[in-house]
């Protein structure tokens, strides 16, 4: 145990620890500490009117219970409305007033704006001033109007979308009949009707349903991200009444707990005040929350939450702003570059000498240096990354992709961890029955006609009985009894809906569409009816199968207990209309089924054969009931529902009293098939040198099975299992074991990586991503997040996160680059991501083509930029130098303005056409992706290189200039500025890896405009001596000396060192 030492954290300084020491965290005790000192303060008088005031006016409105009154009694006033918050909707960020200060304070906030911002007023002050005032406030209005325009859209947008869901009429009941309000009048107590297809826009209580049998499904894509209807009950007594204007005679009233977060549970209350009083338990099955859209009928509901109190408004966290590497890495040069406007002003100060005003010559320097820092260079890198953005929107490679967050596409160069899920994204979350065990017999694909035929054998058989039921007297049961008996129980325990025809009910040809929560149970029921049991009708309260003979068996169904993922199970309480047998059956994850049912040698083992063969396991139980039984079990679930505190848990607390010596019938096997290329799309990205991990929810021998068929574990590659660990001792010794095992897989349930995090995390962090792979099973989505939190820290490299559920969402918002799968889980994870695919095998261009991409080219983009800043201050710098340090701009007016955007900009903007190597050889060789991890293409050596090299050009260009000029002044602008033109130039095509036609016609309409503005700007060039020979010779030789050693200097490096995909272009 001790062969490694393992550091203890600063809260762990002991082995042992009291757990008593953590029941406050720090900010609980910090309240308390808060909440004695106010009530101190408070008892001896001491607070200022100030405090008083500033605690009304800012402290957060506290959530409360209430209590709706319906009918004539109602006791809703005005003030207990107004109390309530607004349904109105507003994600516009700002109004009339707000909008120009707030942007301008928003781009202020940035270094570089604010120190552009400071140069241009400076200019007002006349012992300042260096030439026009559009000469610096030209570029800077130009970027704030750019980004103006780009708030003042989007926040166009978005008020748009406001006002027309806060405009969207709905009809309110009211005692006359009804009358149309819109969205945003709504309040609590309003009876609301909403019709098919339209969204709910508050969360109601069903109170009444068009639909006969008090029910309605509804629609949560856009609230949780699941594609498949939820079902909805309407209120018993109120779904009783006559006519809808009835509530109004009523004497009733429903309570409803204090708005949550969580949208899967609800406690309410529905009390009607007759004599004697009748009251109901409501739970989330009786709600209908914002957002969600009615899917059939027409449902009536009583308003208890509105606007931000809404689940869907609580649920709407914001989620972090992203910050690419290379943003990070390019904010850390221009506070060098900075650093150099500063330095090299103070060094022309040294020079000059400290007399007179110099504070004035200091500040005049800094203007004059000010272009070192390029104001282009975030427009440039900014619409570099729009660009990227639809190339990728446009590539045929990988149609349906889409960029929603076009910050960041060159992150996806520097992935170094890639985190997935399994079910939805390695999977194709198409559920396919393929095996039943009975313990004595085991059927598969090949083998369920045999299951047809018996059950039409056994259903023939029964004139009178029930097919399955089990006779009085004890008989040892045949393998026909227990394929009837077993599905039946599939067929009847289960959440699923049948949509058919009504014209078609009877028709044995029919075509039924099955509606359910989970693709599993659709997979279950589908199965029955291929054997030749079919669910042809359910409703809240009865069920209809139809055998293989067309013979019609009904069920009451008594009691429903839905799954949840704390339970692990599911169950029904039915009881057949013909026999009167009641019988409660249950399905549920073997790990908690195995200690409900009765003994038996066989399930075990059976699970784990059938997850080794990548199978979703379930286990189906049953047991009958006596109807005092079911009456006295009734009457205490019914007590429990009703209670006010603790209800989850005593309502658990009675169904699993229930949940006792339970016969096993069955074992399911359900498979979800990988999606198409999802094996060597694993083997290219692991061949890229990213690691790659997988996080799911399933079970230990499942996600196994699924990381070795689908090659993330390659069949070869040992794998270590980290045992189940319960304390700080087993986590130590295991961590030990797991430190031997050199180059092996990392498996780890979710209980045993909690501990891992608690005790050891950085040992395990550094254990852990060094191996080859880890699978993580049985994880929450709060761990998946936390996993991918702690490998930012513990590596700080990139790591990118890959999902199709909602519960991958927070793992995928956590992630340095969030990838979104349309899947049949829903849309929640796509919305939520950075960029969205729809499906796993598009990641790999995604990456290896668009990834380099981006990231090569923005790196390139964002040097050369830097670059023509630098040289055209080193020309300055020469300039003052030579002409006894004055302060005064070589370049005027419109020369320095044009030089960044009319005369170059084309031409280096192209260079987001550049490509080293084609997509076909980064697709066919993805170890050069390795290199790009490193972030080579942008660091302080490169950028130095480019520093030296403006430098050498700057100094060439300008000593040449004041060498060759003649007489005039003008003549030394006019041959300076030329070579600096054709200068620039041709550093663009020697940067350029791969000519594009584009690139060609922007050089050409660049040399062209500035031929042009030769002639027409005589302000600045002196027109006859443009004209001369001497003009074009001196020029000539300039541009030649400053730029060919550079290009004899990339010959040879790309000669004696050349790059690793040279051999292979």
């Amino acid at each position: 145990m001790e062969d490694i030492p393992l550091r203890v954290s600063m809260e762990d300084r002991t082995f042992d620890h009291d757990e008593s020491d953590y029941l406050l965290s720090a900010s609980e005790e910090a309240n308390v500490g808060f909440r004695r000192g106010r009530r101190r303060k408070s008892y001896f008088g001491m607070e200022s009117f100030c405090n008083k005031l500033q605690r009304c006016c800012y402290r957060k409105k506290e959530l409360n219970s209430r209590t709706v009154w319906i009918g004539s009694h109602s006791q809703q006033t005005k003030e207990t409305m107004e109390y309530y918050p607004s349904n109105g909707i507003r994600n516009q960020k700002y109004n009339f007033f707000t909008f120009l200060p707030m942007v301008l304070f928003q781009q202020f906030k940035f270094f570089l704006n604010l120190y552009f911002l400071i140069m241009a007023i400076s200019q007002f002050i006349p012992e300042i001033r260096i030439g026009y005032l559009y000469t610096y406030w030209g570029p800077l209005c130009f970027v704030l109007f750019v980004t103006t325009v780009r708030e003042a859209i989007d926040d166009f947008r978005r008020a748009q979308r406001d006002k027309e869901i806060n405009c969207r009429l709905y009809k309110k009941l009211v005692p006359s009949g009804f009358e149309l309000i819109p969205s945003s009048k709504i309040k609590v107590g309003d009876l609301i009707f909403v019709d098919k297809d339209e969204r709910v826009p508050a969360d109601m209580v069903l109170i009444r349903t068009t639909e006969k049998s008090g029910s309605c499904f509804i629609r949560t894509d856009q609230l949780d991200g699941e594609t498949d209807w939820k079902l909805r009950l309407a209120v018993t007594d109120t779904q009783k009444l006559t006519f809808d204007t009835d509530l109004f005679q009523l004497n009733a009233s429903v309570f409803a707990e204090k708005p949550q977060r969580d949208i899967h549970t609800f406690i309410g209350t529905f009390k009607r005040n007759d004599d004697p009083p009748i009251e109901d338990s409501l739970n989330i099955e009786n709600t209908l929350w914002a957002n969600t859209v009615v899917a059939s009928g027409t449902a009536l509901g009583l308003v208890v939450y509105t606007g931000k109190e809404t689940r869907s408004s609580m649920n709407n966290s914001q989620p972090r702003s992203k910050v690419g590497l290379l943003d990070l890495e390019v904010n850390q040069l221009t506070k060098i570059l900075f650093l150099a406007v500063v330095g090299l002003a103070l060094l022309m100060m040294c020079l000059k000498g400290f007399q007179g005003p110099w504070y004035r010559y200091l500040f005049r320097f800094v203007l004059l240096f000010s272009y070192i820092i390029p104001i282009s260079l975030r427009v440039n890198l900014d619409m570099g990354k729009a660009f990227y953005s639809w190339s990728i929107m446009k590539d045929k490679e990988i149609p349906g992709t889409v960029v929603r967050s076009t910050t960041i596409p060159e992150e996806l160069g520097r992935i170094s961890y890639l985190l997935s899920d399994k079910t939805g994204t390695l999977t194709e979350n198409e559920m396919v029955f393929r095996k039943l065990h009975l313990g004595t017999a085991a059927y598969g694909t090949e083998t369920f006609d045999e299951i047809r035929t018996l059950l039409g054998q056994a259903f023939s058989s029964y004139s009178s009985a029930t097919p399955g039921q089990p006779s009085s007297g004890k008989m040892r049961r045949t393998v026909v009894t227990r394929i009837v008996e077993a599905a039946k129980a599939i067929g009847l325990c289960h959440n699923v809906t049948p949509i058919v025809d009504t014209n078609q009910f009877l028709q044995v040809d029919s075509k039924i569409n099955y509606q359910a929560s989970s693709p599993d149970e659709i997979a279950l029921v589908s199965w029955t009816e291929s054997v030749g049991l079919t669910l042809m009708e359910r409703n809240t309260t009865s069920m209809t199968l139809r055998s293989p003979h067309n013979a019609l068996m009904r069920f009451t169904v008594l009691q429903i207990f839905p799954f949840t993922s704390e339970t692990k199970r599911m169950g029904i309480i039915v009881r057949d209309d013909q026999s009167g047998e009641i019988v409660f059956y249950m399905k549920g994850a073997d790990t908690v089924m195995n200690r409900i049912v009765l003994y038996n040698d066989w399930l075990e083992e059976e699970c784990g054969n059938m997850a080794r063969e990548g199978l979703r396991t379930l286990v189906v139980a049953k047991r009958p009931l006596t109807d005092e039984q079911y009456s006295e079990f009734d009457t205490r679930y019914q007590a429990a529902k009703m209670a006010l505190t603790d209800r989850a848990a005593r309502v658990a607390a009675v169904v699993e009293s229930l949940e006792r010596d339970m016969e096993l019938l069955a074992v399911t096997g359900v498979e979800d098939r990988l999606q198409e290329n999802v094996k060597p799309s694993l083997e290219l990205l692991r061949n890229a040198g990213i690691r790659i991990w997988m996080l799911t929810g399933d079970k230990l021998e499942t996600a196994i099975c699924i990381a070795q068929s689908s090659r993330l574990v390659p069949r070869s590659q040992s794998i270590h299992v980290f045992g189940n660990v319960t304390s700080r001792t087993d986590t130590h010794q295991e961590l030990n074991a797991f430190r031997r095992k050199t180059d092996s897989a990392l498996i780890i349930r979710g209980e045993s990586l909690e501990l891992c995090l608690k005790f050891y995390e950085h040992e395990f962090m550094e254990l852990a991503c060094a191996a080859p792979a880890v699978v993580c099973c049985r994880c929450t989505p709060t761990q998946k997040a936390s996993v991918v939190r702690l490998i930012q820290e513990h590596t700080g490299k990139r790591a990118a996160a890959i999902g199709d559920g909602g519960n991958d969402v927070s793992m995928i918002q956590a992630a340095d680059t969030g990838i979104g799968i349309v899947g049949k889980e829903g849309k929640q994870a796509s919305l939520a991501a950075d960029f969205s695919i729809p499906q796993f095998s598009h990641i790999v261009r995604l990456l290896l083509v668009h990834g380099r991409r981006s990231y090569k080219r923005s790196a390139a983009l964002a040097q050369f930029v830097i670059h023509r800043g630098l040289i055209i201050s080193t020309m300055q710098a020469v300039f003052s130098s030579v002409f006894y340090f004055a302060s005064v701009s070589l370049y005027q007016g419109f020369l320095m303005v044009g030089y960044a955007t009319v005369y170059t900009m084309l031409p280096v903007f192209s260079l987001v056409l550049d490509k080293d190597v084609s997509s076909k050889i980064a697709m066919t060789y993805p170890e050069l992706y390795k290199e790009l991890a490193k972030g080579r293409s942008l660091t302080y050596k490169t950028f130095f290189l480019w520093v030296l090299i403006s430098i050498y050009q700057g100094g060439v260009i300008m000593y040449g200039a004041l060498l060759l000029f003649d007489d005039e002044f003008i003549h030394i602008v006019a041959i300076s500025f030329s070579a600096l033109i054709l200068t620039e130039l041709l550093m663009v095509t020697l940067t350029a890896r791969k000519w594009h036609v584009i690139m060609i016609l922007g050089e050409l309409v660049s040399l062209g405009l500035y031929v042009a503005s030769l002639a027409l700007f005589h302000e600045f060039f002196d027109s006859q001596f443009i004209r001369t020979a001497d003009f074009v010779w001196k020029v000539c030789v300039i541009t030649v000396i400053s730029c060919l050693p550079l290009y004899i200097l990339k010959c040879l490096h790309k000669k004696f060192s050349p790059p690793s995909y040279s051999k292979l272009t």
